[in-house]
């Protein structure tokens, strides 16, 4: 028979058993305890017996009762229980060990995930509570001891813990904002690389006067350009509006390619050379690196050397990890306005990035003429002499 809508399935029988074990094995160690304590006075085992069996019930996780409620009704049966024991006729033996290991877990759990003020508050109170289950005896004994080093041992190994938990998440956060960072500044060059091709054929109609089929095949570009440059800015936008949980995949070799076809249909030819060893070996990351290189350097190359009629990109091994050059003929710059132009800053940006991942990246004439830059990426991530 199907469950009624609105419940809950059952949950996996696994599950069930983590989450009730501790609490099974308490309760158990607190029957044994309750019969070995039955010749004691009436008042005195019932209250014993009531307060062992809340506190162990209260160690039951996977309910909907929160560990906050659970562990502060532990601290008030267990704190209650000590009182009336303390202060009335003190029976001979208590020994509480089930209700003192049950506390034990509340406290490790407590000061480990509960809030930092709810933490502040149920900790002192559930380690107070355990320091008091073995003094309920009348001869307090060595017990007693080993009680309060054990309550000492929990808490502190818990704050460590909730500490580490701390660094972790803190940890996660910057990688997540490093992260957010990494896709504006691509979706700034992103930007800058689409715009500028944008930008260069529609001043190269204008300049020209194109008529008939070749203006229809220049809008043609442009209007593709355009698609392409708001289609990957609405993926990389929608990637910072969320809450940087989810992986996004890095840009590779198949995009380089693609992006250089893309070039040459507006501007000069392309020479792709890609060694197999290399292409093979190439890490997700420095993939990733040389995809933003490439594309930075095509864009410089429209912006600085509008008389190119070749350009070169070559990618091969080398002892360090893997070289990449591009190379052009070019020397002249397009007719674009300063603020087309750009700032400058995307060499400088790629150069931080390179010697952040142990590379190098120079740029400047080539001996043969034209402009050329060269970058150097370890494959291990390690730093290069």
């Amino acid at each position: 028979m199907n469950p009624l809508p609105g419940r809950p399935t059952n949950r996996p029988p696994r599950r069930v058993a983590t989450a009730a074990g501790p609490a099974v094995l308490l309760l158990l160690l607190a029957v044994l305890e309750a019969v070995a304590m039955a010749h004691q006075p009436a008042r005195s085992y019932a209250v014993m017996g009531t307060t062992a069996l809340a506190v162990c019930l209260c160690t039951v996780t996977g309910t909907r009762i929160p560990l906050t409620a659970r562990a502060a009704a532990a601290a008030v049966v267990s704190l209650t229980g000590s009182a009336l024991l303390i202060a009335g006729p003190r029976p001979p033996h208590v020994w509480g060990l089930g209700e003192g290991l049950a506390l034990l877990l509340l406290l490790a759990a407590v000061v480990r995930r509960a809030p930092g003020r709810t933490a502040a508050v149920l900790g002192p109170l559930l380690g107070l509570a355990c320091v008091l289950t073995p003094l309920r005896d009348l001869r307090p004994g060595l017990f007693t001891v080993v009680q309060a080093v054990l309550t000492v041992v929990v808490a502190a190994y818990s704050l460590t813990l909730r500490r580490q938990d701390a660094q972790r998440l803190r940890d996660l956060a910057a990688v997540r904002a490093a992260e957010r960072l990494e896709l504006s500044r691509e979706l700034h060059d992103l930007v800058a690389h689409h715009v500028t091709g944008i930008v260069v054929q529609a001043r190269a109609a204008r300049c020209t006067g194109l008529e008939g089929p070749p203006a229809d095949a220049t809008f043609e570009r442009i209007e593709t350009a355009g698609s392409e440059a708001l289609g990957a800015m609405r993926r990389l936008v929608r990637v910072l509006r969320e809450d940087g949980t989810r992986a996004h995949p890095l840009a590779g070799l198949a995009e380089v390619r693609a992006m250089t076809d893309t070039f040459a249909r507006t501007g000069p030819p392309v020479v792709l050379a890609l060694e197999n060893a290399a292409a093979h070996a190439l890490p997700a990351e420095v993939a990733a690196a040389v995809h933003r290189i490439v594309r930075e350097a095509l864009t410089n190359i429209r912006k600085h050397a509008a008389d190119a009629t070749a350009v070169r990109i070559g990618l091969r091994s080398v002892p360090r990890g893997v070289e990449l050059r591009v190379a052009n003929d070019g020397g002249a710059p397009a007719r674009l306005s300063e603020q087309a132009r750009g700032g400058g800053f995307g060499l400088a940006g790629l150069t931080e990035r390179a010697e952040a991942m142990g590379g190098r990246l120079t740029a400047g004439p080539a001996p043969e003429g034209g402009w050329e830059l060269t970058a150097v990426l370890p494959l291990d991530g390690g730093a290069t002499a």
